[in-house]
């Protein structure tokens, strides 16, 4: 029985002819379902947000990393569809499960949407179905929580009715070379045929090798360490960054010095702090875990402190700065330019920037800011709208203007023709030849 559903599973696999889900249209979970839909496999989503599901269906595309053609042609093919129908699930032969992951006040990881989707997956889970969590997570969840909460809530036994697997999201937004199609895969199911099914699915699908991991768990650990190596890596530069200013040298010098190197070295860059849905929160959930087994990532938390702390130090500095012009932070007009938690996209999840913001207004500061990618924004409850254009009246109000996001739309030799001054925090600025009124993190 237990070889019939695996191979009637390959084959549905093979014929084109499985059907699949993909529950959170996020920022991963879009990307894949389409990539299911175009590689010829009928293919749902799930969300709870019904504004989501409204546009997914109606082929409005709302995510960077997704052709909206490509949306609207498999919409109105009937080869992607989107729901807030759980009870759809019992239909389904392959399920991926793409929820946030996000860290609660206390930097411990917030799993809520990852439970509430496998008790509703359990509710409507039938035999030769296969899930695969996606979301990023602390090594052990598939095992730990998916699979009880699974086999709990539907009677079915795992390894021999059903199927689990881990296969970590990779998605860059804004990377214009590596996208869903195209990244190498990571693949650990719960038993060798959990992991031959999966694999087999993101085959079928992806341009792309995919590595076969022993276990769950390590492909769970993989994901966690593939952020915290950035993580790492960025708190030293951002460390390098602030020895740097204190004796004097121009730190993005160094690095591009550094490069020149052709082996045993990677360059990293420093900025206002860290951003993005993994790097900045992936770390938390190994040190979170690892205290179940009486070990502190020192390394790790370390990093963490440095990143953690760089929006502050960019108050500090942008102070510093002022002072100069016998300005007090208290009062002054500051420009920010850029949002966004990267260059030229329009996502601000963790975004360095917002907490550079809420600092400055804490200290009296009138702030604006600028970010054509995202006109407005919404956080801690408060909506924000950015200005329309760059003019010149908006740099000249500002007493500092602060670049927090590398954007290339703007034009930096404008920005520094009629600002007063510019704290420079990502080298946007880097080809600009008149820097008298330019100082660099």
């Amino acid at each position: 029985m237990k070889m019939k559903l695996k191979q009637q599973l390959l084959e549905k696999i093979n014929n084109k002819e499985a059907l699949v889900g993909v529950i959170g249209l996020g920022y991963v979970g879009l990307p894949l379902a389409v990539e299911k839909a175009k590689a010829g496999y009928k293919t749902i989503g799930f969300d709870v947000q019904e504004e989501k599901v409204n546009l997914v269906n109606e082929g409005h595309n709302y995510i960077g990393d997704v052709v909206d053609s490509d949306l609207e042609y498999l919409v109105k093919e009937g080869r992607l569809s989107a729901t807030s129908d759980y009870s759809f699930i019992k239909d389904l032969d392959f399920v991926a499960i793409c929820v946030p992951t996000p860290l609660d006040m206390y930097k411990q990881p917030d799993i809520s949407y990852v439970k509430s989707s496998a008790i509703e997956i359990s509710k409507h889970l039938t035999k030769g179905t296969i899930v695969v969590l996606e979301s990023t997570t602390y090594p052990g969840t598939t095992e730990e929580l998916l699979l009880p909460i699974l086999e709990e809530g539907s009677g079915l036994k795992c390894g021999e009715d059903f199927y689990l697997a881990f296969s970590p999201e990779r998605v860059d937004p804004g990377n214009l070379i590596y996208k869903t199609k195209n990244t190498p895969k990571v693949v650990g199911g719960i038993g060798k045929d959990a992991t031959e099914i999966a694999a087999a699915m993101y085959r079928s699908v992806l341009d792309s090798d995919i590595f076969e991991a022993s276990s769950p768990r390590v492909a769970e650990m993989e994901k966690i360490l593939e952020n915290t190596y950035r993580n790492i890596n960025i708190g030293l530069a951002n460390e390098m960054a602030i020895i740097c200013h204190k004796m004097g040298i121009n730190v993005w010098e160094v690095i591009e010095a550094a490069k020149t190197k052709p082996y045993g070295f990677q360059a990293f860059y420093p900025g206002p702090g860290l951003g993005g849905h993994c790097i900045p929160l992936d770390p938390y959930y190994l040190s979170w875990k690892a205290r179940e087994y009486d070990y502190h990532t020192q390394l790790i938390e370390t990093s963490g402190i440095i990143n953690d702390s760089m929006p502050s130090y960019v108050i500090e500095r942008a102070s510093k700065i002022l002072n100069r012009f016998k300005k007090p932070l208290n009062g002054s007009k500051i420009l920010i330019l850029g949002i966004a938690y990267k260059q030229d996209i329009d996502d601000y999840r963790e975004s360095p920037a917002l907490k550079v913001v809420e600092n400055f207004e804490s200290e009296g500061c009138i702030v604006d800011y600028y970010d054509a990618y995202i006109p407005e924004y919404k956080h801690n409850g408060k909506v924000r709208v950015g200005k329309k254009e760059l003019t010149k009246e908006v740099l000249q109000e500002a007493d500092l203007v602060v670049v927090t996001t590398s954007h290339t739309n703007v034009d930096y030799g404008f920005v520094q023709k009629n600002a007063k001054f510019i704290f420079d925090t990502k080298n946007a600025m880097k080809n600009v030849e008149d820097r008298d009124n330019i100082e660099l993190l």
